[in-house]
């Protein structure tokens, strides 16, 4: 292809950079299809890191993006996501912001209504689902009916401002419903605090509209890190690891009292999780054809994980010592 008839690169800044923020520049630089034109963040001493890291410019203020980019990743902490990427969206730009999307539905519809009023593209950072081992196991499935997801992690001070569920279980809950396409029509879950405030550990049992069903563990207190997912199909088992990035699939060769099983290691492509998922950006906002993590799948991912969570909060109403106590004392 000659140079001319290459395509036109997408014009795009990071907002925000800290320990997300620094990878998405990273990767920006990588990308064929992508020109990095600045970095934000409110700390000037952050940004000039990174900017030095990647050798992009500083950008003094988000006014500064109008005009000069087509595109922006938004890592700034949760708190800031629907005022910050409501702003970026109003001055015509894409905009991929992380996950979760927003504190609450309520922003998460702001986010939402201003890009279509605006006719932006928005994109959750849902980065697990361009995982190979996710899209691996994408062309075979076949309703699958039982999910044992774990994704637990060591103690780091990161994501500290928001509970487990929203901050690792979210991962899980977006690529249940991308897989399933059902509706959750039950949930039950029990979480609890260990090394902060929030809930660091957690448990939840969803059941689809169809009948399938997925018990899913998240933890930022373990003393290893696991990111698996192994769910059951007719006459097969498959077993996705995250952190390896592949995919088995063991079915059924020959039933009876002597079973003959059969091991197949999945197609996965050997890509960066976050190259795939900053590349599908990118192409999202020079074709304008919705990415698969768009702003409704975060939505769908937010809304589960609330469901989620009010289940956690209704479960420690009922074991704290002054309910147990209130609800002895009405039994006697």
């Amino acid at each position: 292809m000659s140079a001319a008839a290459e395509p036109k690169k997408i014009r795009v800044a990071v907002v925000g950079t800290g320990e997300f923020g620094r990878n998405h520049a990273r990767v920006y630089r990588e990308l064929t299809g992508a020109e990095l034109i600045g970095v934000y963040d409110q700390s000037p001493q952050r940004a000039a890191a990174v900017a030095q890291e990647f050798q992009a410019p500083v950008v003094q203020g988000l006014e500064e993006l109008q005009g000069r980019a087509d595109a922006v990743s938004l890592a700034v902490p949760t708190v800031a996501h629907a005022q910050v990427g409501c702003k970026l969206l109003e001055m015509g730009l894409d905009v991929l912001v992380e996950k979760p999307m927003a504190v609450d539905l309520a922003e998460a519809d702001a986010l939402l209504s201003v890009a279509r009023k605006n006719k932006r593209i928005l994109q959750v950072g849902h980065v697990e689902r361009f995982n190979p081992a996710v899209r691996a196991v994408e062309p075979i499935l076949n309703r699958p009916l039982f999910f044992e997801v774990h994704r637990l992690g060591v103690f780091t001070p990161r994501s500290l401002d928001v509970d487990v569920i929203y901050d690792l279980m979210i991962h899980d809950l977006d690529i249940l419903l991308a897989l399933v396409k059902e509706k959750v029509t039950e949930v039950k879950a029990v979480g609890i605090p260990v090394l902060t405030d929030k809930v660091d550990i957690a448990h939840a049992r969803l059941e689809f509209a169809g009948g399938a069903v997925a018990n899913v563990t998240a933890s930022r207190v373990s003393t290893e890190r696991v990111r698996k997912m192994r769910f059951f199909q007719q006459h097969e088992y498959i077993s996705l690891d995250y952190a390896r990035r592949d995919a088995l699939r063991i079915g059924v060769k020959r039933p009876g009292p002597q079973p003959e099983f059969g091991f197949e290691k999945l197609n996965a492509p050997t890509v960066e999780p976050l190259h795939a998922e900053l590349e599908a950006f990118i192409d999202a906002s020079r074709t304008r054809k919705e990415p698969p993590t768009n702003g409704a799948a975060g939505r769908a991912a937010l809304e589960l994980a609330g469901r989620v969570m009010a289940s956690i909060q209704e479960h420690a109403a009922r074991v704290q010592p002054e309910a147990l106590a209130a609800r002895e004392n009405s039994t006697t």
